[in-house]
């Protein structure tokens, strides 16, 4: 019989309220900044701390983010081990962020202390809503009796099977993150012009692709959705925004009309993630082919 062991992750992941509750994911705090002011992101903010959010970087106050360091992970991880409980931690990419790093320090130092337990950290190469869909399935493998190790290894073996497709609203947070220069920002903001992004398969973040105007945007993320998705019977999409109801009911739309039979999930980015894309952001999130 495959031993009991819990599921986690981090923040990043805005993973449905409803879901944590009935799966037990235990999710890991991490921090971020709005105007100077130092708060926590539990991963279950209210709508109304979301907008409160985007409407500050929408007034230029300065955010930022900081990353768990390995004695968060030691602490939080503790807490299970010395109850004899193994423990599968889905990270945030490390293309994007240490976590995973610092998480597999965190694992061995108390597997070495407590040799009965086991701790299996797994980089997502994603984040948002491509954490919730491989969270979701590590949970039903979970029921379905899989052991630990077959769960960590079913999701390394099907993460780069996530597509990320975002549309930057506001240039100038790819500027402050180093992803575009203060003269193309400038000019793409004059020319209305809109990044398209994705997760390449080493999980970085990059720009592949722009398109002028709202509307164009949100209709290529569309047809990169359908170019990559399987589209099978019942599929399991996150359509993500930052404070962009309206983008977020046009994609939506376009996916249930192109694949009827689809389930979607909406959630609105998180702060740590937030913090890079900026107010306006929308993502469609799906298994399918990476191109």
């Amino acid at each position: 019989m495959n031993r009991k062991y819990q599921l986690v992750t981090d923040a990043s992941a805005d993973l449905i309220r409803e879901f944590v509750q009935e799966q037990e994911i235990y999710v890991i705090p991490m921090n971020y900044t709005l105007d100077s002011k130092d708060m926590v992101c539990l991963g279950n903010e209210s709508t109304e701390t979301l907008k409160w959010y985007y409407e500050g970087e929408r007034q230029g106050m300065m955010t930022g983010t900081s990353q768990v360091t390995p004695q968060v992970y030691l602490d939080f991880f503790r807490k299970f081990a010395e109850k004899g409980e193994s423990l599968l931690y889905l990270s945030l990419s490390g293309g994007l962020s240490g976590t995973y790093d610092s998480s597999q320090l965190a694992a061995n130092e108390l597997m070495e202390e407590f040799p009965d337990v086991e701790i299996c950290c797994v980089d997502s190469r994603s984040t948002t809503g491509g954490i919730q869909l491989l969270m979701e399935c590590a949970a039903k493998n979970r029921e379905d009796g899989m052991s630990i190790k077959e769960n960590a290894a079913w999701l390394e073996e099907n993460r780069l099977r996530i597509c990320h497709w975002f549309m930057v609203e506001d240039l100038m947070f790819l500027k402050r993150g180093g992803r575009i220069s203060g003269a193309a920002a400038v000019v793409g903001t004059a020319l209305n012009i809109r990044p398209i992004l994705r997760i390449e398969n080493d999980g970085t973040l990059v720009n592949f692709m722009k398109k002028r105007g709202n509307k164009a945007a949100l209709n290529q993320l569309v047809e990169l959705y359908d170019n990559a998705s399987e589209k099978t019977e019942g599929e399991r999409i996150c359509i993500v925004h930052a404070d962009n109801e309206e983008a977020a009911d046009y994609l939506e739309q376009e996916v249930k009309r192109i694949n009827p039979s689809c389930v979607t999930n909406r959630v609105m980015l998180s702060p740590v993630i937030g913090c890079h894309t900026g107010p306006g952001m929308a993502a469609i999130v799906h298994f399918g082919k990476r191109i």
